[in-house]
């Protein structure tokens, strides 16, 4: 760990960069990013400015997208450069530097639902040999009436139809999952399961408890949601890199029990990092809010801190703080932080260790869109016919912690609120740049020192 926190930055300097190899051939570019449904996207909406992200791996092909969208449509396209955060999310604010009308989204996504801009999801059809695929499953699941949810990663999804029509005769108790870009439509009916972007129905008596689940894809952070959400089910999967299919060895409770005990990390911290993690993920504001007020209510402060992709360096510059929390979209909130100075918790961890009334039921909820209140239902007395007050919360001014309190600000008496936050600022030996009008004499330029930090011009050097 201490590695992360010092380096004399030779290893920066000397790194070499190499472009990315292109995912799919050049003659392929048509079929692997769908051109023909991007193309038709752009024109139905009447777009004229469109954002086009890619992750590193896809960038090779980048310039020659943009130029085949921007021939077949008439509109500008945008490459965005570095996303903010996790290439898995729509980037609506780079988007907007630009003014775009659109975003179209290429490679994995985590299927977060956006605030503002129409966006249109183009996953890359990754080959799968579904006749390998198939004979793992049979492999796993030698019981024909097994009963199995079949889910996918998104690059993958272009082929669980052929899966579907192999399996399905075969295995009558199978279920696919669909994928749902956005929020669906309507409420979800009884047995429904709609969780990272998929939706499928459960039918059997016993709920979901009574399926195992099989997941085509490499290992990686949305296998480790799923099986921690739905830690109840036994998994399988098949990765299409090696063609070779394995029943899922994490242990889930440990995973789990490693997770309460962030939740005790959490309930013992007196400073709280609140960590953006995202701007672009619906709700992401409100679930900052409700944060902000939890940790209130439960006598602990709170910084709200905006660093881009968190990093052990970064947080190291927060020695205040004695945990953070990160708000995310759900398969970027679990991040291992044991190579980080203080642990990185997830939104329902934190609602664990601050909310009495937040239980441990045994369902793990990576989603912080969960920890959102419903929306309110009217409570009609059927006595009265009045409505009923709901009393969702106390009053706040009575919980506030003895920091916020009111203070004298001078001799006509006005009130200042003392803000935790203002305080530490204060004891600290450096705030930042300061102009100090009218108290610093002025001088001439003078000439610089010229080179990089950690070998100017003028330095000697060290002899060996």
């Amino acid at each position: 760990m201490a590695t992360a926190f010092s380096s004399d930055g030779e290893a920066a300097l000397r790194r070499e960069l190499r472009a990315a190899v292109a995912a799919a051939p050049r003659s392929d570019l048509d079929g692997f990013y769908e051109m023909g449904r991007a193309a038709a996207f752009v024109r139905d909406g009447g777009f004229r400015k469109v954002a086009l992200q890619f992750p590193d791996e896809l960038l090779a092909d980048a310039v020659e997208v943009a130029g085949r969208m921007e021939a077949a449509t008439g509109a500008q396209m945008y490459v965005l450069g570095d996303t903010t955060y996790g290439s898995c999310c729509v980037d609506e604010v780079a988007a907007e530097h630009v003014g775009a009308e659109a975003v179209l989204h290429y490679g994995p996504a985590c299927l977060s639902p956006c605030r503002k801009l129409p966006v249109l999801h183009i996953f890359g059809q990754q080959p799968l040999d579904v006749g390998r695929c198939t004979e793992a499953f049979r492999e796993l699941y030698p019981e024909q009436q097994s009963r199995v949810v079949v889910l996918s990663d998104v690059v993958y999804a272009h082929a669980m139809g052929e899966l579907e029509q192999q399996l399905c005769p075969e295995y009558p108790n199978v279920i696919f999952s669909r994928l749902v870009c956005g929020d669906p439509p309507g409420p979800a009916v009884p047995g429904e399961e709609r969780k990272f972007g998929r939706r499928f129905l459960v039918e059997a008596a016993g709920g979901l408890q009574d399926y195992a689940m099989f997941y085509v894809g490499a290992e990686g952070l949305a296998l480790t949601s799923f099986m921690l959400t739905w830690n109840c089910c036994p998994f399988s999967s098949f990765n299409p890199a090696t063609g070779c299919g394995r029943r899922e060895t994490l242990n889930v409770s440990r995973a789990l029990m490693r997770r309460l005990y962030l939740v005790e990390r959490a309930r013992d911290a007196s400073v709280v990092g609140i960590l953006v993690g995202t701007l672009g993920v619906a709700g992401y504001l409100t679930v900052l809010q409700h944060l902000r007020e939890l940790l209130c209510r439960a006598g602990k402060r709170s910084y709200t801190l905006a660093v881009g992709k968190p990093n052990p360096a970064k947080l190291a510059n927060f020695p205040e703080v004695d945990i953070f929390v990160l708000v995310a979209c759900a398969q970027n909130s679990l991040l291992d932080s044991s190579d980080f100075y203080r642990p990185v918790v997830t939104p329902y961890e934190l609602e664990l260790a601050c909310n009495p009334a937040r239980e441990w039921t045994g369902n793990y909820l990576t989603d912080f869109r969960d920890l959102l209140p419903a929306e309110a239902v009217p409570d009609v007395s059927l006595i009265t016919g009045k409505m009923r007050a709901t009393h969702l919360c106390g009053p706040l001014t009575s919980q506030l912690p003895p920091s916020t309190a009111l203070a004298c600000r001078d001799q006509t008496r006005a009130l200042a609120e003392i803000s935790p936050a203002a305080s530490f600022l204060e004891s600290r030996s450096w705030r930042g740049l300061e102009q100090q009008l009218g108290q610093t004499p002025i001088s001439k330029a003078v000439q610089g020192r010229r080179g990089i930090a950690i070998a100017y011009e003028d330095e000697g050097c060290e002899q060996p």
